[in-house]
């Protein structure tokens, strides 16, 4: 556990107040992952640059890089450059705990089944949790040693989600282009060092997109209610969705939606007329214009930390 520590001490002292989130392609960019999705919560593809509009503090940004995606699981096309500027990073995070004993192997074998169909992603991270946080990093080339990774672990152990959180914001940070992390877990967190404001601060300030799974079914009342509170919490500030499958034959259905989802994302970036490195944070509204969009809703983040730059 010494080793699992100083992960998370380097984690917290990464992710400080003053994280940057920007978007590399060509210059600086902020970047906002994007979902727009219909009355009946299907996503919606075929918009336009022209369909959305920024607003950064109560300022109209110019909208410099655009990608959408066609929904059909393919990557995202538009823009400049897309399949080159804007690479799909995809995460999981597995709660292996002795808790999930009884439906791990369905779990995993939904999992896979959701990595075989993102075959496009540029690479997967696979974080595997119990009592320890367990990481690694695989390029396409290496999917089937990233299938034996998710088939190979016994559920046994505490719960340290928060934790397991952590260690994989700390190796996005570094990443560029779109971010994605998928978290199924039957509980909570019983075992973290970070706390559950820690996870959120961590989230807010990154540019990973959580669609979370919570099978919660052999949780308390009481316990389910916050478990699903906080996984929603941690979903909906990401821009993402939270899932609550009543039993193992949901999972390849959520995992679908999520499939889908992804495909239809769509990818802004501007950057900022406000030129400080201050650090501070900056709400972000991203609307859309068209006036024939009734009962369509949008799902971002609302905002990022400005790049910080130290003044003697």
């Amino acid at each position: 556990m010494r080793a699992a520590c100083i992960t998370l001490f380097i984690v917290a002292a990464s992710f400080g107040i003053a994280a940057q989130q920007t978007f590399h392609a060509g210059v600086d960019l902020v970047h906002f992952d994007v979902t727009v999705v219909d009355k009946h919560g299907q996503p919606v593809v075929g918009l336009k640059p022209e369909d959305f509009e920024i607003v950064e503090n109560g300022k109209k940004q110019a909208l410099q890089f655009f990608t959408a995606g066609e929904g059909d699981g393919s990557a995202p096309r538009g823009g400049q450059a897309a399949d080159e500027a804007s690479p799909m990073h995809l995460g999981l995070l597995l709660d292996t705990s002795g808790s999930m004993a009884e439906d791990l192997k369905d779990a995993r074998a939904s999992a896979v089944k959701f990595v075989n169909a993102m075959d496009h992603a540029a690479d997967f991270t696979v974080v595997d949790f119990d009592t320890e946080v367990r990481v690694a990093r695989f390029s396409p080339t290496d999917y089937p040693r990233l299938v034996e990774r998710i088939r190979m672990r016994a559920a046994d152990g505490w719960t340290a989600l928060y934790d397991a959180l952590g260690v994989y914001l700390n190796g996005a940070q570094a990443q560029e282009g779109r971010k994605v992390l998928v978290l199924y877990t039957d509980g909570g967190d019983t075992r973290s060092s970070l706390t559950f404001a820690d996870a959120l601060d961590l989230l807010k300030a990154s540019d990973v997109t959580v669609y979370a799974i919570g099978y919660l079914e052999h949780q308390s009342s009481t316990g389910r209610f916050q478990q699903r509170t906080e996984l929603e919490r941690f979903a909906a500030m990401t821009g993402g969705r939270a899932y609550f499958p009543s039993g193992p034959k949901d999972l390849d259905g959520v995992f679908d939606n999520i499939e889908k989802e992804i495909a239809a994302r769509y990818s802004l970036g501007y950057v900022s007329t406000d030129p400080r490195t201050d650090g501070a944070w900056r709400g972000v509204a991203i609307k859309l214009v068209r006036q024939d969009l009734k009962g369509i809703r949008l799902r971002t983040r609302s905002g990022y930390y400005a790049p910080y730059k130290e003044t003697r």
